[in-house]
């Protein structure tokens, strides 16, 4: 028995790339298989809590359930992509500095949705965080960190 695969270009963190894909691939496994990038991790398999977001075309996708084919063409971004400079960006800063994690799990979905948020809403309330960090679960529970580096991030964004 054959395995079918198919090639498709599309532009990964600011690079164009092509991939030979399984048909039945989904983005996490693409970036992992292809690319070597760990930042989108799948745990519940069943897009319910964010651990493997990717952002295409700018928005907000679940990578366990987003199929590797249908990112032909797209422009893909993880947490992997490079930061303008040679630091950390500020959301990046932001979760560091208040300990907005504890075993990391989640904490590549976190910083991609803030980036998300901040890019749409530069000074969001407490409210507004936490309902468009909603879809994504820690379960460690630094949920108030987490809304603390979100704060900061913003603040630190402010001062660029």
């Amino acid at each position: 028995m054959s395995v079918v695969q198919r090639t498709i270009r599309f532009t990964l963190n600011g690079e164009a790339v092509s991939a030979d894909i399984q048909l039945h691939w989904n983005v996490v496994e693409l970036l992992q298989n292809r690319f070597a990038l760990f930042g989108a991790r799948e745990s519940c398999g069943q897009g319910m809590c964010g651990c493997c977001t990717v952002l295409v075309n700018g928005a907000a996708v679940s990578g366990c359930l987003y199929l590797a084919a249908f990112a032909d063409g797209t422009d893909v971004r993880t947490v992997e992509q490079p930061t303008a400079g040679t630091g950390l960006d500020a959301v990046q800063e932001a979760f560091i500095e208040t300990g907005a994690f504890q075993c990391g799990f989640c904490t590549p979905g976190f910083v991609l949705m803030t980036r998300q948020l901040l890019d749409e809403k530069p000074d969001p309330s407490e409210d507004d965080i936490r309902n468009y960090l909603s879809g994504n679960l820690c379960r460690c529970a630094a949920y108030p960190e987490i809304v603390r580096a979100v704060k900061l991030a913003s603040q630190k964004r402010k001062n660029q």
